[in-house]
């Protein structure tokens, strides 16, 4: 159905075995289908089309057995109160967000700048955020599938750039979304705020000035990243540990050397050229699979992968995406609004400068490291996906 509408633009379905299928075959098939599914979400176009995702709606029903009728959801805020929700099993993510957010008092117009994401609580405090969800997923049946993680469903802003914040702070419930997650992220010590800086967040957040906390907040070190749990890398050396937080066009690693020493490293997202997020066979102790991100980074003039292993890697994709989809926003602004004041030679040079800047590609390897080689169509600076599988 999807060629019958997209043509070319939709990649060949794998073959099918006709044969009985050995281990090894079956491996090979599914790692096929995998890469199929990843490179048919990165067109926008396809994703958002009603055959996809009635499609995807009913592949999810049908894996976890589950019937379209009516059931209540929660969705969580930053400050721990929830909104119980009157839905169809069958809703998007796309519709519930929009129902939710209209119900707070947000204006429509506002709502891009929201998604939903699915987040543990644990038992010393601290929290994870597990991962964005996709528009066309199903968040009760991925409630469903998730509840040995026990897993909530949440609001949070979607955007890595906090002067962002700005062009939400004439709606009263878009301002109040950003300050509770604002104080979230002070409690749970996200951000690094100076000694002076916590005093007058402290004094602002008693006297309930929210637009003043955040103005000031916004000055306040790695507020806006979105925090990773601790991983292991490769960087600078084999079996390092790392507490990840990215934002502000840059990846912050906190690594923990094997002699115990601390060392913080920033990569930056202007000095990546591709990453890829890998597969990885099941554990021995029968975990589920486990994931890797690979980065291909410009350190001291030279090329080198840098390898993470975190069960959040499509998360710190999405975040990476949204971080490069928003500077190029931001550099076509800035064009547009001094084009008028540029002479035809200067435009010309500039255009030509813009095409030879960084060529990002992300691309996804099949556990059993079937590589895939985006193509040009593929640069995220054409076509940047938000949602990952």
């Amino acid at each position: 159905q999807l060629r019958q509408i997209f043509g070319s633009a939709v990649p060949a379905f794998p073959p099918k075995f006709y044969l009985v299928m050995t281990k090894s075959m079956a491996d090979e098939r599914q790692s096929q289908l995998e890469q199929y599914l990843q490179n048919v979400t990165l067109d926008s176009n396809i994703i958002n089309s009603d055959v996809f995702i009635d499609f995807f709606r009913k592949l999810q029903l049908d894996t976890f057995k589950i019937q379209i009728q009516r059931a209540f959801l929660d969705v969580y805020l930053a400050d721990g109160s929830n909104i119980r929700l009157d839905i169809q099993t069958s809703d998007t993510a796309e519709r519930i967000l929009e129902v939710t957010l209209c119900k707070m008092g947000l204006s429509r117009e506002l709502i891009k700048y929201f998604s939903f994401f699915f987040f543990q609580d644990h038992e010393d405090g601290a929290l994870s955020v597990v991962k964005k969800v996709a528009e066309f997923e199903l968040p009760y049946v991925s409630l469903q599938s998730m509840k040995e993680l026990h897993c909530k469903l949440g609001i949070r802003k979607w955007y890595m750039d906090p002067s962002l914040d700005t062009q939400l702070m004439d709606c009263r419930a878009s301002l109040n979304l950003l300050y509770i997650q604002a104080i979230q992220e002070v409690e749970k010590n996200w951000v690094k705020p100076t000694e002076g800086q916590m005093q007058e967040l402290e004094f602002l957040q008693k006297t309930a000035n929210k637009a003043k906390f955040l103005e000031l907040i916004r000055e306040v070190q790695f507020y806006g990243y979105v925090r990773l749990d601790t991983c292991i890398c490769d960087y600078p050396e084999e079996g390092c540990s790392a507490d990840i937080c990215v934002g502000n066009n840059e990846i912050n690693c906190c690594i923990k050397l094997p002699t115990n020493q601390t060392r913080e490293v920033s990569f930056k997202v202007n000095r990546l050229r591709s990453w890829q997020v890998t597969f990885l066979s099941a554990t021995k102790d029968g975990e589920e699979d486990a994931l890797e991100l690979r980065l291909e980074y410009n350190d001291s003039g030279t090329w080198q992968w840098i390898i993470l292993y975190t069960k959040q890697a499509f998360l710190l994709s999405s975040c990476l995406k949204k971080i490069i989809l928003e500077q190029v926003m931001k550099a076509a602004k800035a064009g547009q609004e001094t084009e008028i004041k540029m002479p035809e030679s200067v435009k010309s040079s500039k255009k030509a400068s813009i095409q030879q800047q960084q060529v990002i590609h992300s691309g996804v390897i099949s556990r059993r490291r079937f590589l895939v080689r985006p193509n040009e169509d593929n640069c995220v600076f054409e076509k940047i996906r938000e949602e990952d599988l």
